[in-house]
């Protein structure tokens, strides 16, 4: 039996025309870091909390441990949860806000004081230890709500949005902070966030919701690589994947503005002789600019105008419309292009993905 099991869980609140949560059933093993992601409102916090007890399931049956958890108070649940709102005491330490849970819990002072400054050593807080929440910075108070569920001895850690208050740069360090916690305290971890780039870098797993229902369970790669539908293949990746109405005959496809490629046959036997209306798929870096794969593809090279460029740094985003639809490219630093430049192009035909147009899921 895996560590937690979620088995056809719904959850509908009174007077909701739908279901917040739709039969949601997934396995988690003991040390894994999963998350939860999806936009705004699609049962993912929901969903934590229902394993956290802190929302009645409509029907279905949670497992924490091999134990049914569905009648089970949060507090008897054997959980440490971490909000978005740090929810510090604003009178108390640094050490004293980390410690007040251990000492609810009749912890003996001895073991409390350990503990205490195991997690201030671990999450770098050694000066900061006799300060107030209203010294402290974002980044220093999420880590002190950190070391608040860390002291207590649970095998599983709920974390809601825990980054969603800091700027960008403090979220790429806390992201390491939390990773790097994972890996010494070897806690199950389960992480919600609607950023996709958090879970992407942080995740052994990643499950994907939208409307209240899974779309897609895997490892960051495998969604990366081979996304279930359009909707998993557009949220996974930034910037997002290029999409465009095409018509397949054959081994040809034709673009709404009439430009065309040919696919090779080994990329034709995938879509398993499906023709007509179907959506092209494919992302910004296999959109090609460079001499090589211009030369290697030139029976299909297509041309557009630069709408707009991104310099990165490390790399470019260049913007332009192409096959009635707006696209980006994701292309090297030494591959500059701006507004106005024509460039020429080409697809990695072995990169491409096909879509249903009516249901959406991903044929290859």
């Amino acid at each position: 039996m895996s560590f937690i099991e979620l088995k056809n869980i719904y959850k509908k609140y009174p007077g909701a025309d739908k279901n917040s949560v739709t039969d949601v059933s997934l396995n988690i093993e003991e040390k894994e870091f999963i998350a939860f992601v999806g936009p705004s409102g699609c049962g993912k916090s929901t969903t934590l909390r229902m394993i956290a007890g802190f929302e009645d399931i409509t029907s279905g049956e949670i497992y924490i441990d091999g134990q049914k958890m569905n009648e089970t108070a949060p507090k008897d649940r054997g959980i440490a949860m971490v909000f978005q709102n740090y929810a510090l005491y604003p009178h108390m330490t640094v050490e004293k806000n980390i410690s007040y849970g251990l000492k609810n819990m009749k912890v003996p002072s001895d073991e409390i004081k350990k503990k205490v400054d195991w997690a201030i050593k671990v999450l770098g807080l050694e000066e900061y230890r006799r300060r107030k929440p209203k010294n402290l910075s974002g980044g220093q108070r999420q880590r002190v709500a950190l070391g608040r569920a860390i002291v207590k001895d649970t095998k599983l850690f709920l974390m809601d949005e825990p980054l969603s208050n800091l700027d960008a740069k403090l979220r790429v360090s806390m992201r390491n902070e939390i990773s790097k916690l994972h890996r010494q305290i070897g806690s199950t971890t389960i992480y919600v966030t609607h950023d996709q780039v958090e879970a992407m870098t942080m995740a052994d797993r990643i499950v994907i919701m939208k409307d209240g229902v899974v779309q897609q369970v895997g490892k960051p790669m495998d969604l990366y690589e081979h996304p279930a539908n359009k909707f998993v293949a557009g949220f996974i990746g930034s910037p997002q994947m290029n999409f465009y109405d095409v018509t397949v005959n054959g081994n040809i496809v034709t673009f709404e503005d009439g430009s065309r490629i040919t696919l090779p046959d080994s990329v034709t036997s995938k879509l398993g002789g499906r023709q007509g209306e179907l959506i092209l798929g494919i992302r910004g870096e296999d959109i090609k600019l460079d001499a090589q794969n211009i030369d290697l593809f030139k029976a299909d090279k297509q041309s557009a105008v630069v709408e707009n460029a991104e310099v990165m740094g490390n790399e470019n985003n260049l913007y332009f419309t192409f096959g009635g639809a707006s696209s980006v490219a994701r292309v090297s630093k030494y591959e500059v292009s701006g507004i106005g430049d024509k460039i020429e192009f080409v697809f990695n035909p072995m990169r491409i993905h096909f879509f249903d147009k009516q249901t959406e899921i991903c044929y290859i």
